[in-house]
């Protein structure tokens, strides 16, 4: 492959980006074969035929392949939240945006997470990306929205956004370990969690 440097910049660009993806790509089939555990930098360098240097170009380890991996899903998960916002109660907004989220997950059959092996510790990844950011960013406005309008509890808007998140995201995971994974259990489930829990707090019950 040619060296990415003396490579015209509109070709450049297309080339990292194929790179990058196909990185991306290998990850994903390395991590679903051999779990995130046994798998080495070297396991998806020998699946993307990149050369070991090319991949490090991108990535300095698996731990930063991984942190990707949640990225892209946070990245292409965004706009979907978005796409909710305003269109009925905030009650409504919950209960689309988790099944959407929940079927988001269950269909990226592809990832690691939803076939690693039996009793292999939850990875999490540490820090806050920016794609991450945005998703939180969303739910926040959104709990704003409502609140302005007169819907749900006058609180800590940060806290809220954080415990919906948490629930989702923690109910999702034991989801994707069941099979066969039931998205409307799942997602009832943890609509029922986050809304009854933000009518505990003062003002909720109104």
């Amino acid at each position: 492959m040619a060296d990415v440097a003396y490579l015209p910049a509109g070709k450049r660009e297309l080339t990292k980006v194929q790179n990058r993806q196909a990185i991306l790509d290998a990850a994903r089939e390395v991590f679903g074969e051999l779990g995130y555990e046994a798998a080495t930098v070297r396991d998806i360098i020998r699946r993307t035929g990149l050369a070991a240097g090319t991949f490090y170009n991108y990535y300095r380890s698996k731990e930063e392949v991984f942190a990707a991996l949640s990225d892209d899903g946070a990245r292409r998960f965004a706009p979907i939240l978005k796409s909710l916002r305003g269109k009925g109660a905030f009650d409504t907004f919950v209960r689309e945006a988790i099944v959407a989220y929940f079927e988001f997950m269950a269909d990226e059959h592809m990832t690691w997470a939803s076939r690693r092996p039996a009793g292999e510790p939850q990875v999490i990844v540490q820090g806050e990306t920016p794609e991450m950011a945005a998703v939180f960013a969303e739910v926040k406005a959104a709990i704003e929205d409502a609140i302005a309008q007169g819907h749900g509890p006058v609180s800590d808007t940060e806290y809220m956004a954080g415990a919906c998140i948490a629930v989702a995201r923690e109910v999702c995971d034991r989801m994707l370990t069941r099979r066969p994974i039931d998205t409307a259990g799942a997602a009832d489930f943890a609509v029922r969690m986050i809304l009854n829990g933000l009518k505990g707090l003062p003002g909720g019950a109104h």
